[in-house]
């Protein structure tokens, strides 16, 4: 890649680099990016008069490891003493989009493999410059220069890069920068303990709760009960009296109270007298909504995938396996509440918060606002945990808070308790999947369908252009490009996409949340319906389909868990393999049943995430990403009450607990391949070999999720 366009900038005795990167077309999701992105002089790196090499994130650190891992590529080709790493988030700038999105943002797994070129090229640039600045400081040849820890080696002679910083910022940027081959590489693929793990420990990190300026207040919103309830009455003067309660406002069908601190707050919110008129949702119940979902499902929708005449091959119901899958509203439970906190003045408006969207974020403030984009000031901390949650194309509760803090005239933080998000929140879509098979002579699919209905994330949204011919891809994700299908001659894959008023939003993982436990689980009820072993079924269609990656982990999979030993009186094996995010990642389990309770007892799992940077990193994202699909695999729904969330906290929505978590073995399969996603590839694959191995204990297909026996 040219590097003619790079900038340097020397300040204080300061290295500054940044530059402009092309799309990274092969993952772009929202949009084609734009050809170039623009420079702040001062992206990415700068290495000070003292030594320590300072990395702003272009991306957001919420537990997966970017803090770590990004700074690994620079450090790799920079060649600096890691000790002397220090991390950043960076502001909003587009110097800071994303590779394949045109927009600043952090999600889908993309972090690594959107910066995995960028990033190692920073270090690249400024390892040269350094080398040249030595040489001329040496009165040497460039080529007689090494850098190793930090320094400049020219023979029995060495200087550290503090102190060519000054001097490498004058020099003209290089056109063209050579990566170190892999072979070359001494501590990108090294364990390396993460850099936020002290501040974390100790208290010191700062999240977007954690944030405080001068003469802030809390605000806490009181919502709509119900989706769609309008407002009709209010009176506040019971909230106004509450001592600490600054000020109530009616911001949209909400109301704000304001307060010296969160009790106040929330005492104050408590006293408000509402009267609502819930009438527009007091139809929506779950059950009403799966019959609704069953109904649609008795017919084809929207074409996603076609081939062949599937249908004909699918009428007689002589041999014709057919099931029903489906998976409810879940809501994303993250540790850290969802908060903002705002203050505008006569400078612009500063934004202290969690966010996986800056550009969106900071566009919709400078909406509110009436401010040019320039004087919005986004300032991203630590994410409590993001999930999909905190990257909302409506910027819902960072608009809030601007609201709020506009009409107190006054610094605020603007908190949702857990209650209020899991209530009054967005939602991974529930969904509801109608599969058909016909097997042939010798038990191999000659005929499959698959009927979806659930709502579209990206409609409505700012990324509804990626919803075509009215298909949502991330609704589909996972059974329209499953390499099962190439090994099916008759195929054909719809969807149906109904409008019923409930937010949605992408959680972990996404569309292969629900495609993965669909089709794995259903593959597996073919291979029953065949009689033939589900590890052999599946090498035998994915060879078909000349899915190398899937097989390479499935495999690994199978030899780690020990497929063919036998197990203990009373307990199943099941597995899943599944491709998402650019990585391939293969699950066995181990169970046994109780009652109607599941008892995960081992989970041996096989990723191929292509060339890996961290594997500490990828191990916890592995482990992760099981906790959280076995939380939702066996404990997690939301049920809709005439309009309303039942649910409200972990209490009846409960997380898997400690003495629940399975032991989990990780196990890294190394392709060569450009780097995958790690954060999300390991969630969807765990509730279908869990529900593959209770039938193998019992002989009992589940087909809904939570599972109950």
């Amino acid at each position: 890649m040219s590097l003619s366009r790079r900038r340097l900038l020397q300040t204080g005795g300061a290295l500054l680099i940044g530059f402009v990167a092309g799309p990274l077309h092969r993952h772009a999701r929202a949009q084609d990016a734009a050809a170039t992105v623009a420079v702040d002089p001062n992206a990415f790196l700068r290495i000070d008069a003292d030594g320590l090499v300072s990395v702003l994130l272009s991306h957001c650190e919420m537990g997966q490891g970017i803090w770590t891992a990004l700074p690994m590529l620079i450090a790799e080709e920079l060649e600096c003493d890691w000790s002397a790493i220090r991390v950043a988030h960076a502001p909003v700038a587009p110097a800071y989009n994303h590779t394949g999105w045109g927009i600043q943002g952090t999600g889908g797994s993309s972090s690594v493999l959107s910066e995995f070129d960028r990033y190692r090229r920073v270090g690249a640039m400024a390892r040269q410059l350094l080398l040249q600045a030595a040489a001329a400081h040496f009165g040497v040849a460039e080529s007689t220069c090494r850098a190793k820890s930090g320094r400049v080696h020219a023979g029995s002679r060495s200087i550290g890069f503090g102190e060519l910083a000054a001097a490498a910022a004058k020099l003209p940027a290089p056109t063209e920068v050579t990566l170190k081959p892999r072979s070359a590489w001494r501590l990108l693929g090294q364990p390396t303990a993460r850099l936020d793990s002290p501040e974390k420990t100790d208290g010191t990190a700062l999240f977007g709760i954690d944030a405080q300026v001068e003469g802030l207040s809390v605000a806490l919103l009181a919502r709509p009960p119900s989706f769609g309830a309008t407002l009709k009455r209010v009176d506040d003067s019971a909230a106004k009296a509450v001592s600490g309660v600054h000020s109530v406002h009616r911001i949209g069908e909400a109301v704000a109270v304001v307060a010296a601190h969160f009790w106040a707050a929330r005492q104050g919110r408590d006293a408000l007298l509402l009267e609502w008129d819930e009438s527009a949702g007091s139809e929506l119940t779950s059950t009403e909504l799966w019959q609704r979902y069953r109904e649609l499902a008795g017919s084809a929708g929207a074409t996603v995938v076609s081939e062949g005449d599937a249908d004909a091959a699918l009428s007689e119901p002589e041999g014709l396996l057919q099931a029903d899958y489906e998976v409810p509203y879940l809501a994303h439970a993250a540790m850290e509440p969802l908060n903002c906190t705002v203050r505008i003045d006569d400078s612009g408006c500063d934004v202290w918060t969690g966010t996986q969207f800056q550009t969106l974020d900071q566009a919709a403030v400078a909406k509110l606002t009436g401010l040019p984009v320039a004087k919005v000031r986004i300032h991203t901390l630590f994410l409590g945990g993001g999930f999909g949650r905190r990257a909302n194309p409506a910027s819902d509760f960072i608009a809030q808070a601007v609201q709020v803090a506009q009409v107190a005239k006054r610094p605020v933080k603007l908190i949702w308790t857990r209650e209020d998000d899991m209530r009054g929140g967005y939602y991974r879509p529930m969904f509801l999947h109608r599969l058909r098979a016909r097997l042939d002579d010798v038990g191999q699919p000659a005929a499959f369908s698959d009927v979806i209905v659930g709502q579209s994330i990206l409609r409505g949204t700012a990324f509804a252009a990626m919803v075509r011919d009215g298909i949502d891809h991330s609704s589909v994700e996972g059974v329209s490009d499953s390499p099962y299908l190439a090994a099916i001659p008759k195929r054909h894959v719809s969807m149906h996409s109904p409008e019923l008023g409930v937010p949605v939003l992408w959680w972990r993982s996404v569309g292969h949340t629900h495609t993965a436990f669909a089709m794995e689980c259903f593959i597996d009820e073919m291979a029953a319906k065949a009689g033939q072993d589900p590890l052999l079924y599946r090498r035998e269609l994915l060879g078909q389909a000349k899915a190398e990656r899937m097989l390479g982990v499935l495999d690994r999979v199978a030899s780690e868990f020990g497929w063919d030993r036998a197990l203990p009186e009373g307990r199943g094996k099941g597995l899943a393999v599944h491709h998402s995010f650019g990585s391939y990642v293969a699950q066995a389990a181990e169970v046994s049943v109780r009652g109607r309770r599941v008892q995960v007892h081992r989970v041996h799992c096989a990723i191929d995430c292509g060339i890996y940077i961290n594997p500490l990193t990828i191990e916890a994202q592995v482990q992760s990403a099981i906790a959280f699909g076995l939380s939702a695999a066996l404990h997690q729904a939301l049920e809709l009450r005439e309009g309303r969330v039942a649910q409200s906290n972990f209490h009846d929505f409960p997380c898997l607990r400690m003495d629940e978590m399975p032991q989990v073995h990780v196990h890294l399969v190394d392709s060569g391949q450009p780097p995958g996603g790690v954060g999300e590839p390991a969630t969807p694959t765990i509730a279908p070999a869990v529900a593959n191995a209770v039938f193998h204990a019992t002989g009992k297909r589940l087909r809904s999720l939570p599972l109950r026996a």
